[in-house]
């Protein structure tokens, strides 16, 4: 009788012993099992998650090699409990891991983090549920003296490093003078696009997105003025072009 009463806390500890072994091999295996048949679900748990990683941070992998690669998915694997169920957002749980949990190695270079927060962004806006593209949502073509309205889909993005230009031929040991904007988003036809920014642009977008009363030309008149010109025409019919740009390449969805 008290065996049948102990048997679902027995499972569960088995459970568990089973879990920890199959993330860290280092642990004890289970107790009457061959290590043959564990080695099957050792390598079929650690592939399946450094696939899901090395598909997300393809660039990142390249540049760090396969050693402290494999390194940083067994620690991720035996340090980390993720917070989501999801498959897809197994890369932004080792993204956290790396980025906020895992101790820098000596060889980790400082542009790193930011390079994996790129990569992952890709991903993100790939399968992001948003659809503000579809035909119930109407807005305006008056992006000067509306409030033009930036899609979900569409992230404004600043970084220490150029993320962009980051390979195995360019790996930059000092961060510049000047961030690197960029203009990740998900276009018209669900294809995810990258567009570098500058100061200017940057800005603009910045402003728009942080006050929702402030129309197209009241932005472009505060940059102007902040530039120090005292007349503003320039600046706003130069912001005009870029606005229409946005708005054709789906980074805008129009205003309102």
């Amino acid at each position: 009788m008290s065996s049948q009463l102990n048997a679902p806390t027995d499972f569960k500890a088995l459970q568990m012993q089973f879990a920890g072994h199959i993330r860290d091999p280092e642990t004890p295996i289970i107790a009457g099992i061959e290590d043959r048949r564990m080695k099957i679900y050792r390598e079929l748990f650690f592939n399946n998650v450094e696939g899901f990683a090395a598909t997300a941070f393809p660039m990142a992998k390249s540049i760090m090699g396969e050693a402290w690669w494999q390194q940083a998915v067994r620690d991720f694997l035996i340090e980390y409990r993720c917070e989501s169920p999801y498959f897809h957002q197994i890369s932004a749980e080792f993204l956290t891991f790396i980025s906020e949990l895992r101790e820098p190695t000596i060889d980790q270079p400082d542009f790193l983090k930011e390079l994996m927060h790129y990569e992952w962004v890709e991903l993100a806006l790939d399968v992001a549920e948003a659809d503000p593209f579809n035909e119930s949502n109407v807005y305006s073509n008056d992006l000067l003296d509306q409030h033009p309205v930036q899609s979900p889909v569409a992230w404004s993005l600043s970084y220490r490093y150029p993320v962009h230009q980051i390979g195995t031929e360019f790996q930059p040991t000092e961060a510049p003078e000047q961030p690197t904007w960029m203009m990740v988003y998900r276009d018209r036809h669900d294809q995810v696009q990258f567009m570098a920014l500058n100061a200017l642009t940057a800005r603009l977008l910045y402003l728009l997105d942080q006050n929702e009363s402030l129309t197209g030309r009241d932005a472009l008149t505060q940059i102007s003025q902040e530039m120090g010109h005292n007349d503003p025409t320039p600046i706003v019919d130069a912001g005009y072009q870029i606005l229409q740009q946005f708005y054709e390449a789906g980074i805008l969805l129009g205003a309102r």
